[in-house]
């Protein structure tokens, strides 16, 4: 079983960035993909941004790519989110995403664990 917890959200104004973090409970971190998705009010969960086991292979949504990095440390078992020029459409609950292949856990009904969830808010 894993946990993951998410922390760092929080309200920014436009233009602005925040840096989420995941913390995963689990002795095999690094057997792991690593992701995060996205749900606004009203919509569908979607894909935000993914990275490999071992870090060497990244991979964004279109409306992230270039704002927002992904990166992960293995040894304190955490993945992170750093988002830059923050719109007000960024604005949704941020959840962290645990899959064993950078397929799975890029695709929602393949993720094996799933955080708890973080609130970002953009203000105009």
């Amino acid at each position: 079983q894993v946990q993951l917890v998410e922390s760092g959200g929080g309200l920014v104004q436009a233009g602005g960035s925040l840096r989420l973090s995941c913390a995963a409970s689990v002795r095999t971190y690094s057997s792991y993909a690593m992701g995060w998705f996205r749900q606004a009010p009203g919509k569908a969960r979607e894909f935000v941004a993914r990275i490999s086991r071992g870090g060497g292979s990244t991979a964004y949504a279109d409306s992230v790519q270039g704002r927002f990095t992904i990166s992960r440390d293995n040894a304190k078992n955490t993945v992170y989110l750093q988002m830059n020029s923050l719109k007000p459409e960024d604005t949704a609950v941020y959840y962290c995403a645990a899959a064993y292949t950078s397929t799975s856990v890029q695709t929602y009904n393949s993720v094996a664990y799933w955080g708890q969830g973080t609130q970002v808010t953009v203000s105009s």
